[in-house]
């Protein structure tokens, strides 16, 4: 909030609560009412388990011109909004930060089962998402019509929903920026490299199969 409350943009933040058991709900609203309206945020519910599923809950939540999702335990710094907003401004449909990109680097690596699990994830999506580098970083922000077009053709709920957003906007003609990142990892992680890396991994397979 004090981030971007010293920009020239206005801003919303939208909190997605996707099933969590701790206080989340309190804590929001506790903010919210100590720190004013300066950048209005809003807690909204997502009954449907699954990351597609809370992300496009929040995506959909409002009517700006750029609007996208970034992963609230700070991985990606919140900096890398600052050239973001000013490709979105040159007329990219989307920018996306990279772990992977050149310049990127990991202030705090992954673990090695992920590492491992990643590289093989990046393999299997890179016919299908060309020229992405890195789907899976979870800092995307969009110009609103492009991602309306782009959603509506969507099916995914689970970990892969990034790579079909990708693969929708590519199909779409979409202009798509990636930017590289200092990137941290969060070790209070939700992603489970085994049961939630199979899930993935399937839903990756289920595109190849379904999409042309």
């Amino acid at each position: 909030m004090d981030f971007l409350a010293k920009q020239s943009w206005s801003s919303r933040i939208v909190v997605v609560d996707n099933g969590s058991v701790d206080d989340t709900g309190y804590v929001v609203d506790r903010i919210s009412r100590e720190r004013g309206n300066s950048v209005p945020i809003a807690l909204i519910g997502c009954s449907r388990r699954g990351k597609g599923a809370a992300v496009r809950r929040g995506l959909l939540s409002g009517t700006s011109k750029y609007t996208g999702f970034f992963d609230a335990d700070l991985a990606t710094p919140l900096e890398t909004l600052i050239p973001t907003m000013e490709h979105l401004g040159q007329g990219a449909a989307a920018v996306i930060a990279s772990r992977h990109a050149p310049g990127s680097t990991f202030v705090q690596p992954q673990q090695l089962g992920r590492r491992i699990g990643g590289t093989a994830f990046r393999v299997l999506t890179k016919s299908k998402v060309k020229g992405i580098r890195d789907t899976q970083c979870g800092f995307k922000f969009f110009e609103r019509d492009a991602l309306t077009a782009a959603m509506v053709q969507c099916r995914s709920i689970g970990f892969a929903f990034d790579v079909e957003l990708l693969l929708r906007l590519q199909q779409e003609d979409a202009r798509i920026v990636e930017l590289p990142v200092a990137w941290t990892d969060g070790a209070a992680s939700t992603f489970r490299p085994l049961q939630d890396g199979f899930a993935s991994f399937a839903s990756v397979l289920q595109l190849q199969w379904a999409m042309p």
